[in-house]
């Protein structure tokens, strides 16, 4: 078990989708499609939807909200984010759009994560495991 900063959002348990990259809602996916879309990305043309993001840390202006909101609303988005580092509007973005997000690792957890690791995060103890 690895804690981090307190985060936001629901007890939630699913599939871990990893890479030491960033993340933006607006330039990293097709949100209509639901995978990553830049081809830069470490996860290009992987599907992010109902997949736990574990990333390096957060990009993005106030478009993220909307965005965010509107993937969820559309059954295309990721269940949840854990991010090395973030920033305000990213914490704003899935208190808008009610995604989990856990943050501030004393560790990389892009290291130690895998993609396919089956993760349990729990925002209000902000803390994350390996099931």
């Amino acid at each position: 078990m690895i804690f981090g900063k307190k985060g936001i959002g629901e007890k939630v348990v699913g599939e871990a989708l990893v890479a030491n990259d960033n993340f933006s809602a607006r330039y990293d996916l097709d949100r209509e499609k639901g995978v990553f879309s830049r081809q830069l990305h470490k996860l290009y043309n992987q599907s992010y939807v109902n997949k736990i993001l574990v990333l390096n840390s957060a990009k993005g202006g106030v478009a993220t909200s909307w965005m965010l909101r509107n993937m969820k609303l559309n059954n295309k988005s990721p269940k949840a984010l854990i991010l090395n580092s973030t920033n305000p509007i990213m914490v704003q973005a899935v208190a808008f759009a009610d995604i989990t997000l856990i943050h501030n690792f004393d560790i990389d957890i892009t290291s130690y994560f895998k993609t396919g690791d089956i993760l349990n995060i729990n925002p209000y103890k902000a803390c994350v495991y390996k099931i």
